[in-house]
């Protein structure tokens, strides 16, 4: 996939701890909302919040799904989300190794997925 644009997205969130980054992750994941989940402990953020800067550690989540995935799993990640207005962004995926972005689509129920 020489930069083509693929099937597959990258959802990114942070969580307060890896505690609840991880059941995010395994939640998603069991409801075929993502593939897979890597959770990325010991995320320092700092943003403005409340009219203040904040710094606060985090921990990060990726998950990966499909384009035509990524909207059911942002709405099930704002339910799930223990924060007012949670970071939730879809990248898009430029590329990969072909065997797993099939593997993405096959997992989340979308045979479209490369």
């Amino acid at each position: 996939m020489n930069g083509e644009t693929s099937a597959v997205v990258t959802v990114l969130t942070t969580a307060p701890d890896a505690q609840v980054a991880e059941t995010l992750g395994r939640t998603l994941v069991e409801e075929r909302l993502a593939a897979c989940a890597s959770v990325i402990p010991g995320v320092q953020s700092i943003y403005w919040w409340e009219g203040e800067v904040q710094v606060a550690g985090e921990a990060m989540v990726l998950l990966k799904t499909t384009v035509e995935r990524a909207d059911s799993l942002t709405a099930r990640m704002v339910e799930l989300h223990p924060y007012d207005v949670p970071e939730v962004l879809t990248l898009p995926v430029t590329g990969g190794h072909e065997p797993y972005l099939s593997w993405v689509g096959a997992e989340v129920g979308d045979p479209h997925a490369s």
